[in-house]
């Protein structure tokens, strides 16, 4: 995974093979918590001339102690100008640089600002920092001289209980995005319906969760017409899961994640141009897995099931065709028109399995469609909900936790849209407003839980060829997914 290990560093004699220091334009360093040595070194580096704390900047210089022989700062540009995402890029590369310079054991301290200040602000950094690093290299060879650094000490005034609570909650949720990154970045030839059933059992048995595997008889036994369909044209059969675990007597949650291993569009097949990126199409299921993961391991005092459907969608002989009629789970029909629209097809049968034991909360995670990414970019999910409270509760998580989310419309007009000619309902309806229509598809399969909600991750999942930044996998929806949970918690 390549994590970094946190922790705090003692203020009276910090060590390491670097202190770095972050810095705004125009202002000093943050001096209050160094050593009286190391703040004469720091200051010996500003007067010397050349140093204004551009944004890329990057001085250094050594010193005469053994425990921390040297010291960089590092610009951030202007105050005013600091966002998110520019201090979760300044601290990547900063640790890159870090690690250029074989620093192994790295002492960090920020300035004074609104986004480096809270609790929610110190989980935002730990967690950056604990992914810093991250490369999916097990398909590469290894290379012997990677430099890396392998442990960061923040230097923080603010050392209470909650502070601790956050550092240790932050790592356990890198470490659960690490993980569905890992399962993402998977490529389809490994990455079956299968494989990602097996992963979830050996998560299971690591966290002491029960779980149940469906493969073809059972899906035919438990009505699951949406899951076969999509999957009937690949050799790779399909799967659904079910994982169940018990963290105390809080609220039932049930989380369901889209699992297409890889995704040709079927008979209405796909355009070549950037089809490999379609093993992203499992990203919510390694979502919702990466979620349970963390959550277990914070002992959340909730009752959590995971629900995923698992398929590879395949043009053959045997695939589902446009114009077929097929009857999911809870009993309604859909006229298939676009064998690409297979995300809502196996979701019907996984939500309508879900919403079956009456959770208190159903949260679903998909990279459901192409419209949204229209709407909103890459940088941000659309969330869809007929709740209110739960719209501002998954809103206020996803800005704590650093990751856009907006909420989108579910009209009746859009529900209309989609009732078939020939069948209850029909699985694409115009051109226009897709990504909501989509969602009120989803809406016919929850039953009678009031406080569902649907997050279109299509955009934020991965980073394409088209995308900034490192390629792969984000593990988005991980970080705001715990945050929510973690309110819900009784006395957490």
């Amino acid at each position: 995974m390549g994590m970094v290990t946190i922790s705090l560093a003692p203020l009276d004699r910090p060590t390491g093979d670097l202190l770095l220091l972050g810095c705004f334009a125009g202002e000093e360093p943050p001096m209050a918590l160094l050593p009286d040595g190391v703040r004469a070194v720091v200051q010996e580096l500003v007067r010397g001339g050349g140093w204004h704390g551009r944004e890329g900047q990057h001085c250094e210089a050594t010193m005469e102690r053994e425990e921390l022989p040297r010291v960089a700062l590092e610009g951030l540009g202007k105050r005013d100008e600091l966002d998110l995402g520019r201090l979760q890029s300044w601290l990547a590369k900063a640790v890159a640089q870090a690690a250029r310079d074989e620093a192994q054991r790295v002492v960090l301290a920020l300035p004074e600002h609104e986004l480096t200040r809270g609790a929610a602000a110190t989980g935002r950094i730990i967690r950056w920092l604990a992914l810093a690093q991250y490369r999916f290299d097990r398909f590469r060879e290894r290379d012997e001289d990677q430099r890396e650094v392998r442990e960061v000490e923040l230097l923080l005034p603010d050392r209470g209980a909650e502070v601790a609570r956050e550092m240790a909650a932050a790592q356990e949720v890198a470490a659960g995005i690490a993980f569905a990154r890992d399962l993402a970045n998977t490529p389809p030839n490994v990455a079956t319906p299968e494989w990602m059933s097996d992963q979830a059992e050996l998560l299971a048995a690591e966290l002491g969760a029960e779980c149940e595997v469906l493969a073809t008889e059972d899906l035919e036994r438990e009505r699951m017409g949406g899951v076969l369909a999509v999957g009937a044209g690949s050799e790779n059969p399909p799967r659904m899961v079910r994982l169940s675990w018990r963290g105390g007597d809080g609220p039932h949650v049930t989380l369901v994640g889209k699992g297409v291993t890889f995704d040709t569009g079927g008979i209405s097949i796909k355009p070549s141009k950037d089809m490999d990126e379609m093993k992203y199409d499992k990203c919510g299921a390694c979502t919702v897995l990466g979620l349970l993961r963390a959550a277990a391991k914070l002992r959340l005092p909730l009752r959590l099931e995971v629900f995923l459907p698992l398929v590879e969608n395949m043009p053959d002989g045997r695939s589902y065709r446009p114009g077929d009629i097929v009857r999911c789970r809870n009993g309604k029909t859909v006229e298939v028109l676009n064998t690409d629209a297979e995300g809502r097809m196996i979701l019907a049968d996984a939500m309508a399995w879900a919403a079956e034991s009456a959770p208190d909360y159903l949260l679903e995670l998909s990279t459901l469609t192409g419209a949204c990414v229209v709407a909103l970019g890459q940088n941000g999910a659309g969330l869809y909900t007929p709740s209110d409270a739960l719209a501002g509760d998954l809103a206020d998580a996803a800005e704590r936790a650093g990751e856009r989310l907006w909420r989108m419309p579910l009209w009746p007009e859009f529900k209309e849209s989609m009732k078939g000619t020939h069948a209850d309902l029909r699985n694409v309806a115009g051109r226009w407003g897709g990504a909501n229509a989509a969602a009120a598809f989803l809406s016919h399969f929850v039953g009678d839980v009031a406080r569902w909600a649907h997050l279109d991750i299509a955009g934020p999942a991965y980073v394409g060829s088209d995308g900034e930044g490192s390629k792969g996998a984000t593990g988005y929806g991980v970080a705001l997914g715990v945050d929510w949970l973690r309110r819900l918690a009784p006395a957490f």
